[in-house]
């Protein structure tokens, strides 16, 4: 069943949304909570349990599953807390009728359930008739949780290795399977086969014979392919994919997970024309192995969800992607980092995203996951992980060792912004006889990894007063590039109005059209590959660097076709995003000459 609202607020980094259902959720809003940092967690509950006087015993290290244990009690406490706030909502009295009007305000005009409560309420008001209305019609948003698959570090006691159920990613799928929440788990960060089998251990993600699943798998995907491959390995396990949910490649929040230069536009069309064969090939194969299980087959398909998000900024973008492509749902991420009722971030953090400019977010390489990573310039973390470099003594205590993965140097994995690791790196680089020049590139590659575990955690901790003591106050932050146009902290009205076309909160007039800014980022990201590839290119790079080249050229020559011939939708900006599209093809061109003559490139630059 579609929800009312049209939008969802996506996981923010670890902190910035662990307890934005709390604040959302009685308001009919989905939303999503990290899971990757059990900690935070544990200190989250305590605190909360003391403000609402709930009875708090600690769950230590000491305690076996403890990891597991604390997300089941977090999230738990979450379900109850938020459930009570939605329940005081819905038994209202004239005192407090005007919550029971925002919640319906909020709804996008075309809500069919927004037109009953306005229809109901605009020649007489029987307090008690809208009151049975409401208890029956009104809906809760989803509290939803969000695992990276990939940060599934090993775990030991007393020096031995534990079981991979224990792995990190493991325990918090546990700790989430056991939660009295019935909702979705979002898995990011590509494919996990191990992980994914784990999901077979749980009753919850199996449906009833109405096809019901008390808990949901959602698979965040960047194109077709992946989302079908995932689709079909999970089927194979009897687990259904409810929801894919798309993402722009580099035009998002925190890490960004390039395509082979397919755009979202594309993608978004091909899972448009795709989506029935979808359905089918992978409910196929899910009844299939229901039966081999001797699992409840349900009577008809189960329902489907698919979902966007990246770089959303205008009511006209957020309509255009619900119309155009179907979709059921669009994301938005970022301009919630400045919204004080639905994200937590501390003051002097949000101060700072709202002064952000387009040079102030770029895309820089400080996680230690590999993978680039959205950054704020002048954000605290990197101040403090620069004056450590300064003093000679680059690296993290890594505290919380969430990204212990590599294995380089050691048995036992440890982090790449880790002290350990970095002293390792640095004397194998001292080791190699690198030119002066070299030699620096190379450390600065080094040490510019920053300890993301503790800086996407610190603002939440920052915020509500917690001690930062142990773990320093500096603070990593990471929005989207569409964090430019957005310059003030806004209510949740505010917000909502802006995503359904009831007002604006952008001053500024030179915002780019979405799919240009992704378009743009794509360019950018090419140039820097072909930069670094220009004087040892081989055969394999070329070919790579050449299909990623043609990739982004079929997408510009599709969204020519599409603007060109749209019957209505970007009156006014079309002529300024059929220009964009022609200056990418251009700056294209260049760089696909670029590749084509590589050594004849080199020498005009030297």
């Amino acid at each position: 069943m579609r929800k009312e609202h049209s939008f969802h607020i996506p996981v923010m980094g670890i902190g910035f949304t662990v307890d934005t259902p709390l604040k959302v959720s009685q308001l009919g809003i989905d939303s999503v909570i990290s899971l990757v940092d059990d900690i935070l967690l544990e200190k989250l509950r305590e605190m909360y349990c003391k403000k609402f006087k709930i009875p708090y015993t600690e769950i230590t290290e000491k305690i076996e599953d403890f990891r597991a244990k604390r997300i089941t009690s977090y999230l738990n406490l979450i379900n109850e807390l938020s459930d009570q706030k939605f329940e005081a909502l819905k038994n209202f009295t004239f005192e407090t009728f005007s919550e029971i009007k925002r919640y319906f305000h909020m709804l996008p005009d075309t809500s069919k359930l927004k037109q009953e409560f306005l229809n109901m309420t605009k020649n007489r008001f029987d307090l008690e008739e809208i009151k049975a209305w409401v208890l029956q019609r009104m809906e809760m948003g989803s509290i939803d949780v969000n695992i990276m698959t990939k940060v599934d570090k090993e775990n030991y006691r007393n020096k031995e290795k534990l079981p991979s159920i224990y792995n990190d990613a493991h325990a918090a799928l546990r700790g989430f399977a056991n939660s009295s929440l019935q909702s979705s788990v979002i898995l990011s960060a590509g494919m996990n086969p191990r992980l994914y089998s784990y999901l077979e251990e749980f009753d919850d993600f199996y449906p009833d014979i109405q096809g019901n699943l008390k808990k949901k798998v959602v698979l965040k995907v960047s194109d077709y392919r992946s989302a079908l491959i995932q689709g079909k390995f999970l089927a194979k396990k009897g687990i259904w994919v409810s929801e894919y949910r798309i993402e722009s490649g580099l035009n998002c929040g925190g890490h960004a997970f390039a395509t082979d230069g397919f755009l979202m536009g594309p993608i978004l069309k091909e899972f448009r024309e795709k989506r029935n064969d979808l359905i089918q090939t992978v409910h196929d194969i899910l009844i299939a192995a229901l039966d081999n299980k001797n699992r409840t087959i349900p009577d008809a398909v189960l329902p489907l969800k698919i979902t966007a998000q990246g770089g959303v900024g205008t009511a006209e973008e957020h309509q255009f992607i619900l119309d155009h492509y179907r979709v059921d749902s669009v994301g938005w991420g970022t301009p919630f980092l400045l919204v004080p009722e639905a994200s937590t971030v501390d003051a002097k953090t949000r101060k700072q995203l709202v002064l952000a400019k387009e040079e102030d977010l770029y895309l820089s390489d400080t996680s230690p996951l590999g993978v680039p990573f959205h950054s704020l310039k002048g954000n605290t973390k990197d101040e403090e992980k620069n004056a450590l470099i300064k003093k000679g003594r680059p690296g993290s205590s890594c505290p919380k060792k969430f990204v212990s993965l590599n294995k380089d140097f050691t048995d036992k994995g440890i982090c790449t912004a880790s002290r350990q690791y970095q002293d390792l790196k640095i004397k194998e680089l001292d080791s190699q006889g690198w030119s002066k020049a070299e030699y620096q590139t190379k450390y600065d590659k080094i040490v510019e990894k920053s300890c993301t575990c503790v800086g996407l955690g610190t603002s939440a901790m920052l915020a509500y007063g917690l001690d930062t003591k142990k773990l320093g106050d500096g603070v990593s932050i990471c929005p989207g590039p569409n964090m430019a146009y957005f310059s003030k902290t806004m209510t949740l009205t505010e917000i909502t109005d802006h995503i359904y076309g009831r007002g604006n909160v952008i001053s500024r007039t030179d915002r780019p059209n979405m799919f240009i800014k992704e378009l743009n980022i794509y360019l950018d990201y090419l140039k820097t590959k072909v930069a670094e590839s220009l004087a040892t290119m081989d055969k394999k790079q070329k070919q790579y660097l050449l299909n990623f080249a043609n990739n982004l050229d079929q997408g510009i020559s599709y969204y020519k076709d599409l603007f060109n011939n749209l019957e209505r939708g970007f009156e006014t900006s079309r002529s300024k995003i059929l220009l964009g599209l022609e200056n990418g093809r251009n700056f294209l061109a260049h760089l696909q000459f670029q590749i084509e003559s590589p050594q004849r490139e080199l020498i005009a630059s030297e």
